[in-house]
């Protein structure tokens, strides 16, 4: 390894790479040169380290005030919470975060909950200049916001690194403002990688999260998470409100990929036109599948991307655009960011055959779902039992298809469920309407009756059901 000084003065002499806003602009963001990237981040980390670190980006680091009037601030419902601090007030909120310069006319990236709903955004500088920053664009669902402000002296940058490399084990530091102690610097490792079952509050939806146990508290969320060679591999976000030493960061790498589209104001999301579930144990054993990995599919929008490419529900994808797939979150993830009217191979397991299709990406539409058919089944008002099962189902009555856009030959509505009978155990409710089980479409109560008779006692089954205007599946073993 290179002796430690060496790569200080490196880090004082960044270039930038990065896509520019528009022609003729300066790159958005700045990376370190290839020469340093290769200075090894594993080793032995010396106390000199992690000041140095302090010492260079610190002044990259910010502290944002957010003000908002005459509105509350709702938190999470989840374990998880944002660590955002500040008290509420009767009729202002004022409330603080963290963000970090990324080029050095002044844009900021921070989180989307630091400044949504502001009515205005300080931003404080380390050497104490205060500024009136301007929102230039935020995206909700991954929790990221890029935000401005107008300065005549050039800002002290923090260098993105990649957040791919990093490993569970690696020491990595925090720099951020927990509860408005400004340029606190914490130290850490990381703790896993992939967490995309954090769920903070309102969001994100697209979770991939670093989790590390770098102190984080409220006032932290924005700031960034920061490895041994001096660049930024997370955004510091969510934590655990009653846990300690559980903190979460947005990998870099997703970030990287939506800033240009922050930079426009907007973020064009592609679109699959799919609602997905991720495998089960369960699930794989009912549908005959050797692995857990992969994306179920439980809905296919109608003349969606993924209908046009043949694409069913009960399909499990295994691959997009020739990348595995291991949980439902990365294909939601990878297709979202696919670029508009492209053409993407997907692989995907049907009936325990392995296929592969092309889809043609779409801009996401306003409305998803599309009604079809008209209703014709009759309504007889009889219950039938499923044995073995501990459920009743019958024929859904006309109101209830029409209102809920389900087209004809196809559905039972559940009437009862058993206590502590393999339904009830597997989460099946009153109302919920089963659609299929295993890749075999429920025409009616009597067919899907007939279904089950056929599957012998001790063995896995699974239903595709619809739940309100959420369909998934679920797998239990039948008695």
């Amino acid at each position: 390894m290179r002796a430690v000084s060496s790569v200080w003065v490196l880090l004082l002499t960044l270039i930038t790479f990065a896509p520019p806003i528009n022609a003729g602009e300066p790159p958005l963001w700045t990376e370190l040169p290839a020469s340093e990237r290769s200075v090894p981040i594993e080793g032995a980390v010396h106390a000199d380290r992690f000041s140095k670190l302090a010492e260079v980006l610190s002044p990259a680091v910010v502290h944002i005030s957010v003000t908002q009037r005459a509105r509350g601030r709702a938190y999470g419902r989840t374990p998880f919470g944002f660590p955002f601090g500040g008290a509420p007030r009767e009729q202002e909120n004022v409330a603080t975060g963290t963000g970090f310069v990324i080029r050095s006319d002044g844009f900021i990236v921070t989180n989307n909950h630091v400044v949504e709903n502001a009515d205005s955004i300080r931003v404080l500088l380390v050497d104490d200049r205060e500024f009136t920053a301007t929102l230039i664009g935020a995206d909700p669902a991954t929790d990221l916001a890029l935000i401005k402000i107008a300065v005549t002296d050039p800002l002290p940058v923090a260098p993105l690194g990649d957040s791919e490399e990093i490993r569970i084990g690696d020491w990595v530091i925090a720099i951020g403002n927990p509860f408005g102690l400004d340029h606190t610097v914490t130290a850490g490792i990381v703790s896993a990688k992939g967490r995309k079952e954090v769920m903070p509050g309102r969001g994100p939806i697209y979770a991939n999260f670093i989790q590390t146990d770098a102190s984080i508290n409220p006032g932290n969320s924005g700031g960034p998470l920061i490895n041994m060679r001096g660049e930024v591999i997370g955004i510091n976000t969510a934590i655990i409100a009653s846990g300690q030493g559980i903190g979460f960061s947005i990998p870099v790498n997703m970030v990287k990929k939506l800033l240009p589209q922050l930079a426009q104001g907007k973020i064009q999301r592609a679109y699959l036109g799919v609602y997905l579930q991720s495998v089960t144990r369960q699930i794989a054993q009912a549908l005959g599948l050797e692995k857990t990995s992969g994306a179920l599919i439980s809905t296919v929008f109608p003349k969606s991307p993924a209908d046009k490419g043949g694409l069913e529900a009960g399909d499990v994808v295994v691959a997009f655009d020739g990348k595995e797939i291991e949980t439902s979150s990365d294909l939601a993830w990878m297709a979202s960011v696919a670029p508009i009217g492209s053409k993407v191979t997907v692989s995907y397991l049907r009936e325990g055959a392995k296929k592969e299709t092309t889809v043609v990406m779409a801009s996401h539409p306003d409305n998803e779902r599309q009604a079809e058919g008209e209703d014709t089944a009759p309504d007889n008002g009889k219950a039938t039992s499923l044995d073995g099962i501990g459920a009743s189902v019958s024929n859904l009555p006309r109101n209830l298809r029409k209102e809920i856009r389900l087209k004809p030959g196809i559905g039972a509505l559940v009437e009862s469920v058993e206590p502590g009978g393999p339904a009830s155990k597997a989460g099946l409710r009153v109302g919920d309407i089963i659609l299929r089980v295993g890749y075999k479409v429920v025409k009616n109560p009597r067919a899907l009756a007939s279904l089950c008779k056929g599957i012998p006692a001790g063995k896995n089954l699974s239903f595709h059901i619809m739940r309100g205007e959420y369909e998934s599946w679920i797998a239990m073993k039948k008695e």
